[in-house]
């Protein structure tokens, strides 16, 4: 099975965040698909299969624990590798939830159109907060559609230094994906920075996640009233994309750099 690495969110080798990208020429099952996520050990693996439409394509992804609904990053990953194979400007990829989303390029950069998302108000715990090592924040907000819990704080150097206690925050909150931490960005060519943290159902920490976007550009679009936004995700490895919401969906328009490119190979008596 043809598989690529590649390095998304980043015009730079070894930035951003690392999706593993699988094009099955055959369908396979979940539980292999899991594995194979697993034994890659990236935040998610995005598998593409090409539909009876030339420019369509089925794509599903997996984290090392389960199936993703939707991921950003695996989705730019994609469209990269597909671009490099063909001519086409365009192309639409369908989720296992079949949501629609549509991807094109511009020069080196790709422009994927995401769903947008409301949040509503919620309280974090202090086990939560004492967890991550907050001890003051701004604002709480929920997104339904994603399960995931938004903190807002007021310091974007605290945003970039904060080192989790992940098993304490695993045992703070059950029936979640993950907390994202954001803050306001001054004089730095920012709008806002985050992090994203999600043991509860991937890695510890997603490096650069485009799928918040779908709630978390509304979110700081309300906040600033601001149609255009740039958002840079300040983990170890750094990462940044620039949005434009329109109306029900959110452009997020970034690079990617592929690093690998090799074939899996799949026994059936093994997996």
């Amino acid at each position: 099975m043809k598989t690529y690495i590649v390095d998304s969110f980043t015009n730079q080798a070894f930035k951003g965040n690392p999706a593993g990208v699988c094009f099955p020429e055959h369908e396979i099952d979940e539980q292999k698909m899991l594995l194979i996520a697993h034994e890659l050990g990236l935040s998610e693996t995005a598998f593409v299969r090409k539909t009876d439409d030339e420019h369509t394509f089925a794509i599903r992804y997996f984290s090392p624990k389960k199936e993703i609904p939707l991921c950003g990053h695996a989705t730019l990953a994609s469209a990269k590798v597909l671009f490099k194979q063909t001519d086409a400007e365009r192309i639409r990829f369908l989720t296992h939830e079949n949501v629609e989303l549509l991807v094109g390029r511009n020069g080196e950069d790709i422009v994927m159109e995401f769903p947008v998302y409301d949040t509503i108000a919620a309280t974090a715990p202090v086990a939560m907060l004492q967890a991550l090592g907050l001890s003051e924040i701004t604002n709480t907000v929920y997104s339904p559609k994603n399960k995931i819990i938004v903190l807002e704080i007021n310091d974007t150097k605290i945003v970039a230094e904060l080192k989790p206690d992940f098993d304490a925050l695993l045992r703070s909150y059950d029936g979640i994906n993950g907390v994202l931490i954001t803050a306001r960005a001054y004089n730095d060519g920012y709008d806002f920075h985050y992090r994203y943290f999600w043991p509860w159902a991937g890695t510890n920490e997603d490096p650069v996640t485009g799928g918040v976007q779908t709630f978390l550009a509304k979110y700081w679009g309300q906040k600033l009233d601001k149609k255009a936004l740039r958002a840079f995700q300040s983990s170890s490895r750094t990462g940044a994309m620039s949005l434009i919401l329109q109306g029900d969906k959110v452009l997020l328009t970034s690079q990617a750099v592929i690093i690998l490119e090799g074939s899996i190979n799949l026994f059936d008596s093994i997996i």
